[in-house]
């Protein structure tokens, strides 16, 4: 009888060992998180930083969270899958908020040594006034940053990711700039959930 109890619930745990990960199906949405934060004096880089909202939103399983640099909290930011960050051009580069944004990845949140944000995708958007102000500049910058940390950035929108001219013979943003930051969140919500969906394998 005792040989018998014992041997019931050797089979029962061996059956808990090995019982398969739950898995969702190839068509299921997957639940993932994107931040998208930005800087923007004249409102100008908030209308572009909507539009990317929007595009991730598009993605199935997508949470989007929208906020300036300035409010962002190392939970937003350690809780993210993906992060899209977005800046007006301050003299051929990104603007002092959004840098300082940057560097307090180390100084507030202690990215570092752990390098926290190791394998989330990353993307960069930007407004300047001129069609030739620095935009590719500014998006190479936030890039680079983001590179640093050992993320994987992709692009979208544009070849560097998407940007709007404000002034001069392109007042405003028109809405072939504002298309092209939806197709930037969109690809980063894409990619967002191949890169996932590779981790779960």
């Amino acid at each position: 009888m005792v040989s018998s109890v014992l041997w019931l619930a050797v089979v029962w745990a061996w059956g808990v060992l090995i019982a398969p990960t739950p898995t969702l199906a190839a068509d299921e949405p997957l639940p993932f998180a994107v931040l998208v934060t930005y800087h923007s004096r004249t409102g100008n880089t908030e209308k572009m930083a909507r539009a990317v909202v929007e595009g991730a939103r598009s993605v199935p399983g997508a949470r989007v969270v929208l906020k300036r640099v300035g409010e962002v909290t190392k939970e937003d930011l350690f809780t993210s899958d993906a992060l899209i960050v977005g800046s007006p051009v301050y003299w051929s580069n990104m603007s002092g908020e959004v840098k300082t944004f940057f560097d307090n990845w180390q100084l507030k949140f202690g990215v570092f040594p752990e390098f926290k944000m190791r394998n989330k995708v990353g993307a960069a958007f930007a407004t300047g006034g001129q069609v030739s102000s620095g935009k590719e500049v500014t998006m190479l910058t936030i890039l680079a940053a983001m590179l640093g940390n050992q993320m994987i950035v992709v692009s979208g929108g544009g070849a560097f990711g998407a940007s709007a001219t404000t002034e001069g013979d392109s007042p405003g943003i028109d809405e072939k700039e504002l298309a092209a930051a939806r197709e930037l969140g969109k690809r980063v919500g894409e990619v967002t959930v191949l890169v996932k969906r590779g981790a779960r394998k």
